[in-house]
C-alpha cells in the first residue's frame, strides 16, 4: 500500500516493492535513457582530475551522463595501476575515493531528468585494487588453503573496505577452472577441481554479501579451457565437460546470491560467450532462475564486430543473447539505433534495464539516507527471489532484505573498519604454503642454525609476492622472504644474501658468487619462481592485458596476457639451482609463483621444495614461519604440477581411457592434485577398533 501523503513518483516511494518501483521508473524512461542504463563505457579514472584543492569531476564524465540522461554503471573510479596510469601523485586514496563516489552520485541525481544513481563497480580480485586497498593472496593461494571459511572472512574484510569507499559491486575472478597452467591467468583460478572451486566461490559471495557488497563473478564460462592456454582463445568444450567442470562454480555462486556474472571472451560451440544465448539465457536464467545482471567483459561486445560486420548489430546480438551491461564498449551505446532498425526489440532492452534498475533498488541506491547498516539478504539475485512479495528499501523489498542508503559512506573519512584485514591476509598466506618435497629432514630449520644463505631473484622483493591486478604500494609496504627470514632467525644467526640471477633471461654472471655463499652456509634458501608485477614499462592492450609479444613484458612471467609455452624456470634460475645444489649444502627451494612450474630434482639428497604461490605483501613472514617451524605447512595442491609442458594435460580428473603412458617418460604429474607434506610423522598400520559393540 502506497501512502496517500507520498507525493513523489512511485519509484521514489521506499515503501513500494522493487518490482513496483522498477515498473514505474521504466515507464517514464525514453529510449536514450534506457540505453544509458545498460552502458558502462567510461573508464572510471577519466571521471575525475586532480586540482590544487583535491579532485573534481571531469567534463568527460559530465558529458557521458548528459549524453544519455544518466549512466548505468561506472567502472574503476578508484582503480590504480600501471595500465590506468593512476598512482599516488594523482589518484584517490581511501578518503578521496569515498568523497568522489559521493560527487558522482550527486551529479547523476541532480543533473538528470530522473535522477537515477550510478552503480560503482570496482576490481576486487584479491583485495580492492585501489590506492591503500589491502592486498590479499591470489586465488590459487586461496585454493591451496582448502579453507572456505577463512576465505569468506578475508573477503568480508576486503568488501568492507570497498563498501566504505562508496562502491557497490566487486568484480572477482572465481569461475575459471585450471586446465592448462600455461595460461597467464592461472593465478586467478582457485583450482582444477570443480567442487573446490564451487566451495570457494560460494564463500566469496557469502563473505562479500555480509559486508553489503554485490559480486560479479568472472568469467562465464569455460575460459580456463582455452586452447593451448592462450588468453581469450576459443575452447573445444563439449556440453558435458562444460556443465560438469566449468559451470559448477557459477551454479554455486548463483545459489549463494551473486549479483551478476561477467560474460567471458572465449567461445563456446563457436559462439562468443557475450553473444551466446544458450549460456546467458537458456542455462543461466531459464534453468537456474538467475535474476541478477550479466556484464560483458571489457570490450567483448565490440569484438563481435568481427562476426557481425558493424557495431550496431554487435550490440543487438549481445543484448538479444542476454547481456545487460557493457564494459568499455561503443556498440552498446548504439542500441537505440538497433531498436529503430529492428535488429532487437525494445522489450529485450526493457528486460536488461529492469535487471539493472532492480539491482540498484536492492542495493538502496535510490534512498536519501547514507548507508548506516547492511542487510546482506538484499544482494541475493538467485532463484530464492522468485515469488517473494516484500516491500521496498525501508521495509524490505522483493529480496529478503535491502541495503539502506545510496551506496555511499555517511562520512567520507569513515573508511576504516575494525577487521585486521592485513592480518587475515597473512593467515591465508600461511595456510597456503605447500611443502611438495622433503628429503633429508632439512625442515624445519633448526634454531641452532647459524649460517643461512638466502638467494634468488624473488628473495628480497615484495612486488613478486603480490600478483596481477594490484595497485601501487606505498614505500616500505610488505615483508620480503629475506626480511621474514632475518626477523625469524635466532639472534646471532648470519643471514647472507645474493640475487644470483635475474628473474628472466639467461644471464648467469652472478651464479658463481651466489653459489659461494651457499657453500659457506649451513643451509641455502633459494627463492625462485615468477612475477606478475606490472610496471610503467609494460605495454597494455585496450582491455588492460599485458602485451607479451615475443618475450615477457618488463619482467612479467605470469598475469593476464602473459601465457607461456614452457613451464620450466628461466635459464638463469635453473643455472642458479644447479650450481647451489652442487655445493653439497642442504637446499630449500621456495617457489613464488602464479602457476605451477616444472622443477626437476636438484643434484643433492638433502632438499625441500615449497610453493608459496603469490602470498601477498606479508608473504615473506608467512614463508619464514613455515621454514622455521612456527607454522605447519598446511597447504595442499589445488592444481597438479606437470613434469613439463609436453606432459599436459595432467589435471587429475582427465579421462585417460586406460592410457598406458608415454614410451620415453612417465605421463603422470610430478605432484598430483591434493598433494602436500607436513612436518608431522604419520605411520600406517592395521586398523584397530576403538571400542567393541556389546
Amino acid at each position: 500500500m502506497i501512502s496517500p501523503a507520498y507525493r513523489d513518483p512511485l519509484y521514489r516511494d521506499p515503501s513500494a516493492t522493487v518490482a513496483e518501483r522498477v515498473r514505474d521508473l521504466l515507464g517514464r524512461m525514453t529510449l536514450p535513457e534506457k540505453v544509458g542504463q545498460v552502458n558502462q563505457r567510461l573508464y572510471g579514472w577519466h571521471a575525475y582530475e586532480r586540482t590544487p584543492d583535491g579532485h573534481r569531476l571531469t567534463d568527460t564524465f559530465r558529458d557521458e551522463v548528459s549524453a544519455f540522461g544518466g549512466i548505468g554503471a561506472l567502472y574503476g573510479l578508484q582503480r590504480a595501476d600501471p595500465w590506468s596510469g593512476v598512482g599516488f601523485a594523482d589518484g584517490l586514496d581511501a578518503h578521496d575515493g569515498a568523497r568522489m563516489a559521493r560527487e558522482v552520485q550527486r551529479h547523476a541525481r541532480e543533473n538528470t531528468r530522473l535522477g537515477i544513481p550510478v552503480l560503482l563497480v570496482e576490481e576486487m580480485p584479491h583485495g580492492h585494487q585501489a590506492l591503500d586497498g589491502t592486498v590479499l593472496p591470489v586465488n590459487l593461494a586461496v585454493g591451496a588453503t582448502w579453507d572456505p571459511a577463512l576465505y569468506a572472512e578475508a573477503v568480508a574484510g576486503a568488501s568492507a573496505e570497498l563498501r566504505a569507499r562508496g562502491a557497490h559491486l566487486a568484480l572477482v575472478s572465481a569461475l575459471d577452472v585450471v586446465r592448462d597452467p600455461r595460461w597467464g591467468r592461472t593465478e586467478e583460478c582457485f583450482t582444477e577441481d570443480p567442487y573446490l572451486a564451487a566451495r570457494m566461490t560460494g564463500a566469496l559471495v557469502e563473505g562479500a554479501r555480509s559486508s553489503g557488497v554485490g559480486v560479479v563473478l568472472k568469467h562465464f564460462a569455460g575460459q580456463g579451457a582455452s586452447v593451448g592456454g592462450r588468453n581469450s582463445a576459443a575452447t573445444e568444450l563439449g556440453a558435458r565437460e562444460l556443465h560438469e567442470i566449468h559451470l559448477a562454480a557459477a551454479r554455486a555462486g548463483v545459489s549463494a546470491g551473486a549479483a551478476g556474472v561477467m560474460a567471458a571472451y572465449n567461445e563456446f560451440d563457436g559462439v562468443p560467450c557475450v553473444a551466446n544465448r544458450y549460456l546467458l539465457t537458456e542455462v543461466l536464467r531459464d534453468r537456474w532462475g538467475f535474476e541478477g545482471i550479466v556484464m560483458a567483459d571489457g570490450g567483448a561486445i565490440d569484438r563481435l564486430v568481427r562476426l557481425t560486420g558493424d557495431p550496431v548489430t554487435a550490440g543487438a546480438r549481445a543484448l538479444d543473447a542476454g547481456c545487460d551491461l557493457s564494459l568499455w564498449d561503443a556498440s552498446f551505446a548504439r542500441l537505440a539505433e538497433a531498436v529503430d532498425r529492428g535488429l532487437v526489440t525494445e522489450e529485450r532492452l526493457d528486460a536488461a534495464v529492469t535487471r539493472v534498475l532492480s539491482l540498484k533498488f536492492r542495493l538502496g541506491l535510490f534512498e536519501d539516507e547514507p548507508a548506516a547498516s547492511v542487510d546482506s539478504g538484499a544482494l541475493h539475485a538467485g532463484p530464492a527471489l522468485k515469488g517473494q512479495a516484500g516491500k521496498g528499501s525501508s521495509g524490505g523489498s522483493d529480496a529478503p532484505g535491502v541495503l539502506a542508503g545510496p551506496g555511499m559512506p555517511a562520512d567520507p573519512g569513515d573508511v576504516a573498519g575494525p577487521v585486521d584485514l592485513a592480518g587475515l591476509g597473512e593467515r591465508v598466506a600461511r595456510a597456503s604454503v605447500t611443502l611438495l618435497v622433503h628429503e633429508g629432514d632439512v625442515l624445519p630449520l633448526s634454531p641452532g642454525t647459524r649460517r643461512i644463505a638466502v638467494l634468488g631473484p624473488n628473495a628480497d622483493a615484495v612486488a613478486p609476492l603480490l600478483g596481477d591486478y594490484t595497485a601501487p604500494q606505498r614505500p616500505g609496504t610488505g615483508v620480503s622472504v629475506l626480511q621474514g627470514i632475518r626477523a625469524a632467525a635466532a639472534p646471532g644467526t648470519e643471514v647472507t644474501y645474493a640475487e644470483g640471477c635475474a628473474l628472466v633471461g639467461d644471464d648467469v654472471s652472478q651464479v658463481d658468487s651466489a653459489a659461494a655463499l651457499a657453500a659457506a652456509a649451513e643451509v641455502a634458501v633459494l627463492v625462485l619462481g615468477g612475477s606478475s608485477a606490472r610496471s610503467g614499462d609494460t605495454v597494455f592492450d585496450t582491455n588492460g592485458a599485458a602485451l607479451a609479444g615475443s618475450g615477457p613484458p618488463s619482467g612479467m612471467t605470469c598475469g593476464e596476457g602473459v601465457d607461456l609455452a614452457d613451464l620450466s624456470l628461466p635459464i638463469g634460475q635453473r643455472a642458479l639451482l644447479d650450481a647451489v645444489s652442487a655445493t653439497g649444502t642442504p637446499v630449500v627451494v621456495v617457489l613464488v609463483q602464479g602457476r605451477p612450474h616444472a622443477v626437476p630434482a636438484p643434484r643433492t639428497s638433502t632438499w625441500a621444495l615449497l610453493s608459496a604461490w603469490y602470498p601477498g605483501p606479508r608473504g615473506g613472514r608467512a614463508v619464514a614461519d613455515v621454514l622455521f617451524g612456527n607454522a605447519e605447512p598446511r597447504g595442499r595442491l589445488p592444481v597438479s604440477v606437470p613434469r613439463s609442458a609436453a606432459h599436459l594435460p595432467v589435471f587429475y580428473n582427465a579421462k585417460d581411457h586406460r592410457y598406458r603412458g608415454y614410451v620415453d617418460q612417465s605421463a603422470e604429474a610430478r605432484h598430483v592434485f591434493g598433494h602436500g607434506l607436513s612436518y608431522t610423522t604419520v605411520e600406517y598400520g592395521a586398523p584397530r577398533l576403538s571400542r567393541r559393540r556389546r
